[in-house]
């Protein structure tokens, strides 16, 4: 697997890391600093949806720190290309269905980690 991909790689996990701890464990603490146009009396009524959502994005975490420690390279790639695409195309859905931003801070990490991991 190129440098360039794992480290591409390891910036998406960490982002999908942040994300678990953020939305499981700081959404009503960190969330209306975060999401300043949701309206503040909703994260408490809204805590167990954004865990549930955290916990898939720890599930994406999870799966490309896997791609990354395969003994097997080659099948670390496949894992990897895997979850990449859930990753864009999660991104890509967001940006649809809630902000273009999620493009940019998802989708487009992703994506050039796809293309670094195939084209090096």
């Amino acid at each position: 697997m190129p440098a360039v991909a794992q480290i591409l790689i390891s910036l998406v996990a960490v982002f999908h890391a942040y994300v678990l701890w953020f939305e499981m464990f700081a959404w009503e603490t960190r969330g209306p600093k975060v999401f300043r146009n949701f309206p503040r009396d909703l994260f408490g009524p809204t805590k167990v949806l954004a865990a549930n959502q955290g916990l898939y994005n720890g599930f994406l975490a999870a799966g490309l720190i896997w791609s990354l420690l395969h003994p097997n390279s080659a099948v670390g790639g496949q894992i990897a290309t895997f979850f990449l695409i859930c990753v864009t195309l999660a991104g890509l859905y967001g940006a649809v269905t809630a902000s273009r931003k999620i493009a940019y801070v998802q989708a487009l990490p992703a994506f050039l980690a796809l293309l670094a991991l195939h084209l090096m």
